[in-house]
C-alpha cells in the first residue's frame, strides 16, 4: 500500500503530469512525421534523462512511446503514409475512408482503438504480467516460424481478388527482404558489389518509397490539378457509441493479439498488427470491404500497435528482454537511471513498477484530448493545393528518410522503391502483400533456419511442438477455406453470368 501511494503521489505531481502528457503530444507529433518513428523519438530523448530524477525521465519515455506509436495513423490516413512501421496495415482501410471523404471518422476510429488498445494492455500488464512472461518464454524459433506463417496467409486477405498477383507481390517482400547479411552464417547475399546493400534494406525508406513516394507519382500522372484532397472538412469525429458497441469483439480480440504479440521479444508492433488485421479479416462479416475503407482494418491495426506498448514492456520489466527495438532503447533508459530490469525489480523498486503502470494508463488516456486536438490540425495542414501539398510531401519525405541513418543511399532506396510501387500501382498489382513479405520475411527465414538446427534438419520435428502445431492448423484451415470460398464465388458468378 505504501508503495502504490508513493506512486500514485509521484505521478500526480504537477511536473510529472505535464513531463508525461507533453511527452505524448511530442510523440504524437513525431510519430506523424513519415520516417521518423518511436526509436528516434524516445533515442532524442536520452539525453535529457541523464540530467532527470527517474519519475519524470521514465513519464518522458512513456508519453513519447505511446504517442509516437499512435501517431504514425494520423499521416497512414490522411496522405496514405505510415507515420511509423507499426501503422503500415493502418494505410490499407485508413486512407480510402480519406478518399471518401470520411477522413474524419478515420481518425475517429483510430483514436478510439488505439487508446482501448493501450488501456487494455496495460490492465494486462499489471494483472497478468508474470503468466504473460512464462508464455512468452515458451516460444522458441519453431514457434515463432509457425507464428510467421500464420500471419503470411494474410496475404490471401489483402490481395483483393486476385491472388496470383498477391502472392506474386509478397514474393518480391521476401525476396527484397533478404538482400544483405545472412541471419545465420554472416554471408552476404545480392549485394551485386555495392558496399551499401551488404546492411540489407532498411524499413523506412522502403516503406515510404513504397506507400508514400509511389502515391505522389500516381497523383502527378492523374494529373488532379490543384483541387485540395478531401478530408471531411478537416474536422475530427468520434464514431457514435452505438457503433463502436457493435464492434466490441474487434476491439477486444485486436487488442488482446497485441498484448499477446507484444511480450514476444523481438516481434514489435508491426508484425502484431499485420496479424491482428488477417485475424480481423477471417473473422469480419464485412471482409469483403477490407481494403475500401472498413473501420474493423483500422481499427484491428491501431488496437494491435498499441497494445503491444503495455506486451512488450512485460519481458523488458520482469526479465530484462526487450519486447521490441523501442523498449530496448528505454531498456538502456531505465540502466541509466541505475535501475536494473529483471525480477527484482518487482519487489526491489514496486513503487516504480507502479508508477510505470499508472504513467502509461494515463499516456493513453491523455491520446483521446490530444488526437482530438492535433489530429484536425494535422488534417488541415493537407487541405493545400495539390501541387504544394505534394512538394511538401516529398521534402518531409526525404528529411525523413534521410534523418533516420544520415545515409544518402536511403534516399536512392526510397525512390526506387517509388518508382517500383507506382509500376505496381499502374499494373493492378497490390502494395499489402510487399509489406507483408519484407517485414515477416526476416522473421520467418532465422526461426526456420534455426528450428532446422535444433531438429537437425528434420522438419517433421516441427509438429512435435504443440503450440506450433496449433498455427500450422490454423494456417492450413485457413487457406483451405479461403480456397473453397474463392472457387464458389467463380462458380455463383459464372452461374450469375449464364443465367443472364
Amino acid at each position: 500500500m505504501e508503495a502504490l501511494i508513493s506512486a500514485l503521489w509521484a505521478l500526480t505531481d504537477p511536473l510529472n503530469l505535464a513531463i508525461l502528457i507533453g511527452g505524448t503530444a511530442a510523440g504524437i507529433l513525431i510519430g506523424a512525421m513519415p520516417g521518423l518513428g518511436s526509436v528516434l523519438a524516445i533515442t532524442l530523448a536520452l539525453p535529457l534523462t541523464f540530467v532527470m530524477q527517474p519519475e519524470p525521465s521514465i513519464a518522458l519515455l512513456l508519453g513519447l512511446y505511446a504517442g509516437s506509436v499512435y501517431g504514425g495513423s494520423l499521416s497512414a490516413i490522411l496522405i496514405n503514409t505510415p507515420g511509423t512501421p507499426q501503422a503500415a496495415a493502418t494505410v490499407f482501410d485508413g486512407y480510402p475512408m480519406m478518399q471518401q471523404g470520411k477522413g474524419d471518422i478515420a481518425l475517429g476510429w483510430a483514436t478510439v482503438a488505439s487508446v482501448i488498445g493501450g488501456l487494455l494492455s496495460t490492465v494486462v500488464l499489471v494483472v497478468a504480467a508474470p503468466l504473460l512472461a512464462r508464455l512468452g518464454l515458451k516460444f522458441g524459433p519453431i514457434e515463432y516460424f509457425a507464428l510467421g506463417l500464420f500471419a503470411l496467409t494474410c496475404v490471401v486477405s489483402v490481395s483483393r481478388g486476385d491472388l496470383l498477383k498477391g502472392l506474386l507481390a509478397c514474393l518480391l517482400g521476401l525476396l527484397v527482404a533478404t538482400i544483405g547479411q545472412d541471419p545465420l552464417t554472416g554471408d552476404v547475399r545480392l549485394h551485386y558489389g555495392n558496399f551499401n546493400l551488404m546492411a540489407g534494406i532498411a524499413l523506412v525508406p522502403f516503406l515510404v518509397g513504397l506507400f508514400a513516394l509511389s502515391e505522389v507519382f500516381w497523383r502527378v500522372s492523374e494529373g488532379q490539378g490543384t483541387a485540395a484532397p478531401k478530408v471531411a472538412g478537416a474536422h475530427f469525429r468520434f464514431p457514435p457509441l452505438a457503433d463502436m458497441a457493435s464492434r466490441w469483439r474487434v476491439f477486444g480480440k485486436s487488442a488482446l493479439i497485441g498484448t499477446w504479440i507484444g511480450t514476444l521479444p523481438g516481434v514489435g508492433a508491426t508484425a502484431s498488427s499485420m496479424v491482428s488485421y488477417a485475424e480481423a479479416r477471417r473473422s469480419s462479416p464485412n471482409r469483403e470491404r477490407f481494403g475500401k475503407g472498413e473501420p474493423d482494418g483500422i481499427i484491428a491495426s491501431e488496437a494491435a500497435n498499441n497494445a503491444v506498448t503495455g506486451g512488450a514492456l512485460v519481458p523488458t520489466l520482469s526479465l530484462g528482454i526487450p519486447g521490441d527495438p523501442i523498449t530496448a532503447v528505454m531498456l538502456g533508459a531505465l540502466i541509466i537511471q541505475g535501475i536494473t530490469p529483471g525480477p527484482r525489480l518487482f519487489v526491489e523498486n514496486a513503487d516504480l513498477m507502479i508508477f510505470i503502470f499508472a504513467g502509461l494508463f494515463v499516456a493513453n488516456l491523455a491520446l483521446l484530448g490530444l488526437g482530438a486536438i492535433m489530429g484536425p490540425i494535422f488534417a488541415r495542414a493537407i487541405r493545400a493545393p495539390e501541387p504544394v501539398l505534394l512538394s511538401l510531401i516529398l521534402v518531409l519525405l526525404a528529411i525523413g528518410t534521410f534523418s533516420v541513418n544520415n545515409n544518402p543511399f536511403d534516399l536512392l532506396i526510397m525512390l526506387v522503391a517509388g518508382l517500383a510501387g507506382f509500376g505496381m500501382r499502374l499494373l493492378h498489382f497490390p502494395l499489402a502483400p510487399v509489406v507483408i513479405g519484407f517485414v515477416l520475411g526476416p522473421m520467418i527465414e532465422q526461426s526456420l533456419r534455426q528450428g532446422l538446427v535444433l531438429s537437425r534438419g528434420n522438419f517433421l520435428n516441427f509438429f512435435l511442438h504443440p503450440i506450433a502445431l496449433g498455427l500450422f492448423i490454423a494456417s492450413a484451415l485457413f487457406l483451405g477455406w479461403s480456397a473453397w470460398r474463392h472457387l464458389h464465388d467463380r462458380n455463383v458468378a459464372k452461374t450469375t453470368e449464364d443465367t443472364a
